[in-house]
């Protein structure tokens, strides 16, 4: 049996793995020069270096199995432990511990962020009238931390947290879509309360005091590998038993096939042996919301019109290496990095990762690594702006948040990467639209065979991706003739 899986990034890669034993030949077509998609390991001199995703939640006991299962234990490193910080008027404050993507139960950890009027208002959200909260619906993060607390909330760090992770505003997001766990919480309290009512502060609180009941001993929440995501992408792609084609542009999925035998011919794939072109009996899409629209459109045309409701944000990273970290006005600070508040008119970057501080590894080559993060959902900075004007920016904001003077601490080496349409807008209505979509997929006799996967359709972060694409990939096992 044949399979085809067009995408050769980590979630495209991971399925080929997963069908590796399956009994099928399975071909992996990748538009791109190379594989991994939206991981991307650099070769600077001082070592390999991550310009895209660069840690992952180790406490996501199923990812770390699977990187053992691939021979990987070994190459996992832990974090440094130090801080980060965050850019608010004009200040490099403490980053606020406890609470839930920075949404506080109470207003003690970020006092030093929002004015006494919002403090108050932090506080007092307890006695107040609860809100309606439907159980296994969602909304906006920032129409509701904003309707309960206020803006300076937002504004000041969960924008900030959220944008580091999603490339948006917290008024772009969903509350279930991007922070699941206080969904299920407030799932619970409503579930539970007379009137469906709930409290935001209550729901965080009782997710803090669980995180506190927690056994000891669970290590660092956060992993990365030594040398890079390139060793993950790379060891999956010599370990799928997969046919991999490179610079290998699919156009579009043709049904060609019957309703009790779905068949399926790629436009711009190799042929076989004897020059015909190849029939699949199953197609995984591993690729972004739009590219996956453009090759289901004239094989199942509701699903891809439904797709175009996913938006993608663009982002840019500047990655310098530094002599030293050291500078005559100041050094580069003993924190991982700086998030830099949404309000903030004085500085283009929305983040700083200070990567030689916060990995001790990448700290053992000497020098300083220093990430650069521009763009959220919406803007064009990534898209417009010129590659030098980016370094200079970047170099700029490093020195107005930290007083170190990368220029005159040695810039080594640099590196600029553009992820247009990085990321889909994880919205209140994106988890219906992935249900949708894939839905209609399964109940199309002429695309049943045909299955999604990806960051929009699992959810960002590593572990998400490899956890719906193994998933994905056993299914389409099971449906096998």
């Amino acid at each position: 049996m044949n399979i085809a899986i067009i995408g050769a990034g980590l979630a495209g890669l991971t399925a080929a793995y997963e069908l590796n034993d399956k009994d099928a030949h399975v071909d992996v077509y990748e538009a791109t020069d190379r594989v991994g998609g939206k991981l991307y390991t650099v070769a600077f001199e001082a070592g390999p270096t991550d310009m895209g995703a660069e840690a992952f939640m180790a406490r996501r006991q199923d990812a770390v199995d699977f990187f053992t299962q691939l021979g990987l234990a070994g190459s996992l490193v832990e974090p440094s432990g130090l801080r980060s910080l965050v850019w608010v008027d004009g200040e490099a404050r403490a980053l606020p511990a406890g609470g839930v993507m920075g949404i506080p139960s109470s207003s003690a950890p970020v006092a030093h962020l929002v004015g006494a009027e919002t403090a108050a208002r932090i506080d007092a959200e307890g006695a107040r009238e609860g809100f309606a909260w439907e159980v296994g619906g969602d909304v906006n993060v920032g129409t509701l931390v904003r309707e309960r607390y206020g803006d300076e909330v937002v504004d000041n760090v969960v924008s900030s947290l959220l944008g580091g992770v999603y490339s948006c505003n917290a008024d772009d997001l969903g509350v279930r879509a991007t922070i699941p766990q206080l969904a299920e919480e407030l799932d619970r309290l409503a579930a539970a309360s007379a009137d469906g009512t709930v409290r935001l502060s209550e729901a965080v609180a009782n997710l803090e005091r669980s995180r506190r009941e927690m056994p000891t001993g669970q290590g660092a929440v956060f992993k990365t590998f030594r040398d890079g995501y390139q060793e993950l992408y790379e060891t999956l792609a010599e370990q799928c038993g997969a046919d991999i084609y490179i610079d290998t542009f699919i156009s579009g999925v043709e049904f060609a096939g019957s309703p009790d035998a779905p068949k399926y011919r790629l436009k711009g794939a190799e042929r076989d042996d004897d020059g015909n072109d190849k029939l699949y009996d199953r197609v995984i899409l591993a690729v972004p919301s739009p590219t996956a629209a453009l090759l289901l459109h004239g094989v199942a045309p509701e699903a891809a019109a439904a797709l175009k409701a996913v938006k993608l944000s663009n982002s840019a990273v500047v990655g310098m290496r530094f002599a030293s970290d050291t500078s005559p006005s100041g050094d580069l600070p003993q924190h991982s990095g700086v998030l830099v508040a949404t309000g903030a008119t004085d500085v283009h970057a929305k983040a700083f990762t200070f990567s030689s501080r916060k990995w001790p590894h990448l700290a053992e080559r000497g020098g300083a690594l220093v990430r650069a993060s521009f763009g959220r959902f919406g803007d064009t900075v990534a898209l417009t702006t010129s590659e030098d004007d980016l370094v200079d920016w970047a170099l700029d904001d490093l020195q107005t948040i930290t007083g170190f003077d990368g220029r005159a601490a040695g810039l080594e080496e640099i590196y600029v990467q553009r992820w247009l349409g990085g990321l889909p807008r994880f919205d209140e209505h994106h988890l219906a639209t992935v249900a949708r979509v894939r839905s209609l997929l399964l109940d199309d006799p002429k695309a049943s065979g045909v299955t999604v996967t990806g960051a929009w359709a699992g959810g960002v972060g590593v572990p998400a991706v490899i956890a719906d694409a193994r998933a994905v990939a056993v299914d389409a096992a099971k449906q096998l003739p």
